[in-house]
């Protein structure tokens, strides 16, 4: 019964999600990326994030960019396990707001650049039927321990059945910023590198209850605590009347009529046939069938009464505990910690054609403590600290002009999975990687004029983890995504992007031995955004 308190933990693992990019890591930064998955050689402002040594190929001045996201997922889990209400559970994730802003300031051969955005997270999930891996330790924690349990209650007119229901209570949130600070610098006119750190300020917070756990009693829904409290009370007088049938013998005993049956009391007038019938009672309530009584001599009876007192005793200081574990229960807790990640980059662009960007991000070593104001899961102890590191990340990308009216890119990233440690899924089964993750992209561009660009991309994601590694909780599946935008240059400082994707993944089975289940998830995304320059 105590694992019931495991409840809100299960439920706060919904939050940490990604929509584009590694396990971790969300590469979804910019407008433009929407529009054609491909920015890995871009030379425009979000090259902020994508391709810093780019920057180099920018006017000289000031330039600003701000961008939002809408987005949208859908997690569908179908479970084969024979016990459960639906085979189908659906979550929704919603991240209405997925700001990201940039700001380059280039001279002839420098460049500083900012860049803020959601490097991780973002979004909660919302399974409005639970999850199969809840509804499943639920179930064995009610009607498979907790029911049986109660089974001995029956004899006080307490039939405990299979059956329960509990109102949970959930909000969590969880994201990784990322704040980009770098300088870029130009070694040649072909060739430009970068150098900077990105700041990670992150935080998980989680606040959630348990109420009103119920029974299903004699037919109907009781409160568990109060059906719990009202049974230990039954009990206990039980075990009272007793201990009193225990102590009402004892001048029989002490007059020297302990080796007497009960017949042969009532036969010398020690007792009446009610007392003779209240004793009886009273014992095969005890769970003695009357040959059994009839066959026992009153020292018998007298200790039969002693030891069923102290089992009842026993059993209603074993229903006080458990009441105490059924009561509501509340967690409210935030996770904060921080990370810098080194970044260095280079691009090169040998003619006016052609540019390659190249990209490293080295591994983010980060440590989330917890700062609770309310436990009573006994799972978020106040101080506690869990790793949550993040993979490092190489990124390539080429991009070629092969008229004034298209250009293609192709865009390839690699994150390094495989160096960090990513613990147990919530099966306790530890998270382990195959291959590392990675992304193909190809970006095309048709520039409908010198104010309207068409645009359009196409993009494979392969991931590397183990069946081992999936849960309902958290499962990392491979995928083709599509996107689709435009480019509108109002004026020659002032640009709007506006972009769309989605992406359909493959879905992934884990064999349970009896039984199986499939993952699967849909994305779509929308982006605007605006980008001024103000030239020196």
């Amino acid at each position: 019964m105590k694992k019931l308190t495991l409840i809100p933990v299960l439920l706060f693992l919904l939050v940490q999600t990604t929509f584009a990019g590694g396990i971790l890591t969300n590469t979804n930064q910019s407008a433009q990326w929407l529009r054609t998955l491909s920015r890995n050689a871009s030379t425009q402002i979000d090259a902020v994030y994508y391709n810093p040594a780019g920057l180099m190929k920018m006017e000289n001045g000031l330039h600003l960019g701000i961008y939002n996201q809408s987005i949208f997922q859908t997690r569908t889990i179908v479970s084969g396990y024979p016990y459960l209400n639906t085979d189908k559970y659906e979550g929704d994730v919603v991240a209405p707001l997925f700001p990201t802003a940039y700001a380059v300031y280039k001279m002839d051969n420098l460049a500083f650049s900012f860049g803020f955005g959601p490097n991780g997270g973002g979004g909660s999930a919302d399974y409005k039927n639970g999850l199969p891996s809840f509804i499943k330790k639920v179930e064995n924690q009610v009607n498979g321990m907790l029911v049986p349990g109660l089974a001995g209650l029956s004899a006080f007119g307490m039939n405990v059945q299979e059956g329960y229901d509990v109102k949970i209570n959930f909000e969590g949130t969880s994201v990784f910023w990322g704040l980009q600070l770098g300088l870029s610098a130009k070694v040649s006119d072909a060739f430009s590198v970068y150098g900077g750190v990105r700041y990670l300020p992150s935080i998980n917070t989680y606040e959630g209850s348990i109420e009103n756990i119920q029974l299903m009693v004699n037919g109907s829904f009781i409160n568990a605590q109060e059906f719990l409290g009202n049974a230990s009370g039954a009990v206990s007088a039980a075990a009272q009347s007793a201990s009193d049938a225990a102590s009402g013998l004892q001048p029989l005993i002490t007059a020297g009529a302990g080796s007497y049956t009960l017949d042969q009391i009532q036969g010398a007038g020690y007792i009446d046939a009610a007392k003779r019938a209240e004793l009886t009672g009273g014992l095969m309530a005890l769970g003695l069938t009357e040959a059994q009584i009839n066959a026992m001599n009153v020292g018998q009876i007298q200790g039969a009464f002693t030891t069923g007192s102290n089992t009842l005793n026993a059993t209603a200081q074993s229903l006080d505990a458990t009441k105490q574990l059924v009561g509501d229960q509340a967690v409210k807790t935030k996770q904060t910690g921080s990370g810098f990640t080194p970044i260095i980059g280079a691009n090169i662009s040998p003619n006016d054609q052609l540019n390659i960007g190249l990209k490293y991000e080295f591994k983010t070593k980060m440590t989330l403590e917890n700062d609770t104001e309310v436990d009573d899961t006994g799972l978020f102890t106040d101080g506690d600290k869990t790793p949550s590191d993040i993979p490092a990340i190489l990124t390539a990308g080429i991009e070629y002009k092969f008229s004034d009216k298209f250009d293609a890119s192709v865009s390839y990233n690699t994150y390094f999975d495989k160096d960090v440690d990513w613990g147990k899924n919530i099966l306790m089964q530890e998270k382990t990687i195959e291959s590392n993750y990675w992304e193909l992209a190809l970006g095309l561009q048709f520039h409908l004029s010198e104010v309207f660009t068409l645009s359009t991309g196409f993009m494979r994601s392969h991931t590397g983890v183990t069946e081992q590694y999936n849960s309902d909780f958290s499962f990392s599946n491979s995928s083709y995504t599509g996107g689709i935008g435009i480019e509108w240059k109002a004026s020659d400082k002032l640009t709007l992007d506006a972009g769309f994707m989605a992406t359909n993944y493959e879905s992934v089975d884990k064999d349970f031995g009896t039984y199986t289940e499939n993952y699967d998830k849909a994305t779509y995304g929308f982006a605007i955004g605006v980008s001024y320059s103000i030239f020196k």
